[in-house]
């Protein structure tokens, strides 16, 4: 029986593989086998017998399911359950494996070696998306349009500056990724406090050649686990990505609203259907999905943070939360992120709806250009601004064009021409460095 719909509806295969049970019982049979290899060089056990639990520390002969029975009926206890189901090949060697570890030992160490692997999905994820978007942004680089603010017509930009935006937005979150690879991707083997005390005097040289064996960093003082602040920042990013994203695929669904229609989802209109009873809709479902889910997700960053505090070297309350947050936290923002760069990717966009909405305005949204090309004729900037705001409530009042307002007005048309103030209604004349803008940053 399917439960959890990351089993049969969210999620993609790539980053479930990397948090699947297969993947976690065989990055636990890594950390025994480099521990077995660690001790066999410092001479605290036959070479041979690293060889052998090496040799045999693979799913193909420890199956996670024969684990998962031998806790079940036998253990109770779920990395004594794999010591010994891995001790079944061994041989001799058996006797050796797990030496001087805790279970937290293997299981954080482990964790390590899952996470590194999503980090690296992520991180092609984000980049796939940066460059959608960058694509898209020079695509549109001079697609003017209505800029929004509080919801009201501003002042004209460009939908490349839009997006432009969201593609540096982006590359700030591939940099906290980056930036945080390191601290996250940690592992420990010092024992059931920290002190390394049954690891014996080559404690210090087992920890440190079983982290360079497996390719991580060494949590150096702690108790029982590794630090839960480092998952806690792990989650803290991606749950910060998620925000973003749920802030751009918000965008294109109010630009979708008929009353605007400046860009939309894509649509299969040979397919698709968008409701079960009114056949005309397009409802932008892959943009819902994605705000959705992330909301679901950032729904996981306060256990994470309560995992954190434990009574005194460690307890148990945060293992149960964590099997949740951590898995469910990654593969949803893995599956957030493609559908993202999928929205942007296919995105229609209509330019000429974005200059019929400019004119709609009657002129109002270059009420702040007029008042600079005032104040560059000599007018007083705040004289300027009253000018310009006792006009835009008479445009509105009469439902006139703002331009035909101010031609009426003498202290205006005293400083300026009909001529200058027909050029300075032009919107894609008041973008800025919107253009200079897109090419820096797709740069």
């Amino acid at each position: 029986m399917l439960v959890c719909p990351l089993d049969y509806r969210y999620g993609r295969e790539e980053m479930k593989s990397v948090l699947s049970k297969e993947n976690k019982t065989q990055k636990l049979l890594d950390v025994e086998a480099a521990l077995a290899r660690a001790h066999a060089e410092v001479g605290n056990i036959p070479e041979e017998a690293a060889e052998v639990i090496s040799e045999n520390a693979n799913i193909d002969k420890v199956d996670w399911r024969e684990v998962e029975r031998v806790e079940k009926e036998e253990t109770k206890h779920d990395i004594m359950a794999l010591v010994r189901v891995l001790g079944r090949y061994c041989d001799e060697a058996e006797k050796y494996i797990h030496l001087g570890a805790t279970s937290n030992d293997i299981i954080d160490t482990g964790m390590a070696l899952q996470l590194k692997e999503a980090i690296q999905v992520i991180k092609e994820d984000l980049r796939d998306l940066r460059s959608t978007l960058g694509e898209r942004a020079k695509e549109h680089r001079d697609t003017v349009m209505i800029g929004r603010t509080h919801g009201q017509h501003a002042v004209p930009m460009t939908f490349g500056l839009k997006l432009a935006a969201y593609t540096s937005e982006i590359d700030r979150h591939i940099e906290r990724v980056e930036q945080a690879e390191e601290r996250i991707t940690v592992g420990k083997m010092s024992g059931a406090v920290g002190t390394g005390a049954a690891l014996g005097e080559n404690a210090e040289e087992i920890q440190r050649s079983v982290m360079d064996d497996l390719g991580l960093g060494i949590e150096k003082a702690t108790g029982q686990i590794v630090g839960r602040d480092r998952y806690a920042e792990l989650i803290s990013i991606v749950a910060s990505i998620s925000a973003s994203l749920q802030k751009f695929a918000t965008e294109i669904r109010n630009l979708q609203r008929p009353e605007l229609m400046e860009a939309a989802e894509a649509f299969d209109t040979e397919k698709q259907v968008g409701s079960s009873t009114m056949a005309h809709k397009k409802n932008p479902i892959l943009a819902e999905n994605i705000s959705g889910l992330a909301r679901t997700l950032r729904g996981l960053v306060q256990p994470t943070f309560e995992n954190m505090i434990l009574w005194h070297e460690r307890d148990l309350s945060n293992s149960s939360s964590e099997r949740l947050t951590l898995s469910h936290s990654l593969v949803l923002i893995d599956d957030i992120l493609a559908k993202s760069e999928k929205l942007f990717k296919n995105v229609e966009v209509f330019p000429d709806n974005m200059r019929e909405n400019i004119e709609m305005s009657d002129g109002l949204i270059m009420g702040e250009a007029v008042m600079m090309h005032l104040a560059d004729k000599g007018m007083s900037r705040q004289d300027a601004h009253e000018i310009i705001r006792e006009s835009a409530m008479l445009s509105r009042a009469e439902e006139r064009h703002l331009k035909e307002v101010l031609k009426e007005r003498e202290d205006v048309m005293s400083v300026t021409t009909e001529e200058e103030l027909d050029e300075v209604f032009k919107p894609e004349e008041y973008v800025g460095r919107a253009g200079e803008i897109v090419d820096e940053i797709v740069d």
